[in-house]
């Protein structure tokens, strides 16, 4: 796996910087004693759920579902503070989207623009169009962990976390031939985004950027 940085850094996003890269290290509030472990169930098969899931008061979510082939393990996705907690749920579920979306070659794929918006929808459907276009699918497994949370003054979400892609792969599905990240270049890259709560309770990604060797393992 080997994402290109993105330049799509908002104002509020640069403004919570120097806090959020401040607490790197220190975990996502409460943490948990064991990683949030995201497979999927049913010989291997990726699919978006037909029975969403509704938070009280709240939008109904669709229930994304990664196949045995591609795991993405989420460590230390716990916060003591509901509204922080809602934004990690949200924000884990983007990217889950998004690599769904790869899974299953389809940019367009609508649990993306449940969970994106604005800018990074744009940014997201790119990347997932990449992957198609060059006949591309994701093997192997992801580790997501070190999320740092907070909420800016006029209430949006500020989410950065790192994300350790040394045992994730692409492989071409004509050939099957899997491919790495190269061993001169970091693995680990950080997401940078911002988020905004909707008027059904979601909170959408509005800007997305990555960093490379912006975290550490």
């Amino acid at each position: 796996m080997n994402r290109r940085p993105i330049r799509l850094l908002t104002a509020a996003l640069t403004a919570s910087a120097a806090l959020l890269l401040t607490a790197c290290g220190s975990g996502g509030g409460d943490d948990d004693s064991s990683p949030d472990k995201i497979e999927g169930a049913g010989g291997g098969s990726s699919k978006t759920s037909a029975s969403p899931s509704a938070k009280p008061g709240g939008a109904e979510r669709p229930e994304v579902e990664l196949p045995d082939s591609f795991q993405a393990d989420f460590a230390g996705w716990r916060d003591s503070d509901p509204k922080k907690q809602a934004i990690l749920d949200d924000g884990k579920e983007r990217l889950k989207a998004e690599y769904l979306a790869i899974i299953d070659a389809d940019p367009q794929a609508k649990a993306v623009s449940f969970y994106t918006s604005q800018q990074a929808l744009t940014t997201s459907r790119t990347y997932i169009k990449g992957y198609v276009d060059n006949n591309h699918d994701l093997v192997g497994k992801a580790r997501v962990f070190n999320p740092q949370v907070s909420i800016s003054d006029t209430g949006g979400g500020v989410l950065f976390y790192c994300v350790d892609e040394s045992k994730g792969y692409t492989l071409d599905r004509k050939t099957k031939e899997k491919t790495g990240t190269p061993d001169d270049v970091n693995p680990v890259l950080q997401y940078r985004t911002t988020l905004k709560k909707t008027s059904e309770g979601v909170w959408s990604t509005v800007s997305l950027q990555t960093v490379r060797g912006g975290c550490d393992k």
